[in-house]
């Protein structure tokens, strides 16, 4: 059965929001619940579990600790996209404090998202960061200890797309000396 929201002729009639006009709704909706701004679109941020705050927060800081001169880290904090405002899980921006006072990040060098109950939406994800220009972006994937990695932004896509298993190592293209070895990383977890 589909869902009303999935009706074309319905879709066809939403209307969208800018990220101006979201930025004035203050953080939370009506229902006391944080929101993010998908394609115009307001959508309740999903809750997180133990499992993956815990893997978001190892990947924070071991990324923050290899990080080189140029680049900060950032915990759940929005990217200002042209229709959407995401609050990625982990992302890596370029340092420009005297941009960042005034506007979130515009694009990052790399994006990283959790996706302990929703890697397909999390995949959906990869069309506006692609579009973006987000030079790396990594779903990763904790119950089945894997890591896929979307490089190579073309429009809105991203010309390779490559799984990374448990005994691997991976080494980020776009942010010289940032790695993680996936069996340190998933240490603990069962597949």
């Amino acid at each position: 059965m589909l869902s009303v929201l999935d009706s074309p002729t319905l879709r066809a009639r939403v209307s969208p929001l800018s990220v101006a006009f979201y930025h004035n709704l203050g953080e939370f909706n009506e229902h006391g619940r944080r929101t993010e701004l998908i394609r115009g679109i307001v959508v309740e941020k999903t809750s997180k579990s133990p499992l993956h705050s815990s893997i978001a927060t190892r990947l924070y800081r071991l990324i923050l600790g290899q990080l080189p001169e140029g680049y900060s880290a950032w915990k759940e904090e929005p990217l200002t996209l042209r229709d959407s405002e995401p609050e990625p899980d982990v992302s890596v921006v370029k340092t420009d404090w005297s941009a960042h006072d005034h506007g979130h990040p515009t694009t990052a060098a790399l994006v990283i998202e959790v996706a302990v109950t929703t890697p397909e939406d999390d995949r959906a994800l990869a069309e506006i960061y692609a579009e973006a220009g987000v030079g790396e972006y990594w779903v990763v994937l904790p119950k089945e200890r894997a890591i896929e990695v979307f490089r190579q932004p073309e429009g809105l896509a991203y010309r390779e797309v490559r799984r990374y298993e448990f005994a691997d190592e991976l080494a980020c293209s776009t942010v010289p000396g940032v790695k993680v070895v996936l069996a340190d990383l998933f240490a603990g977890i069962s597949a």
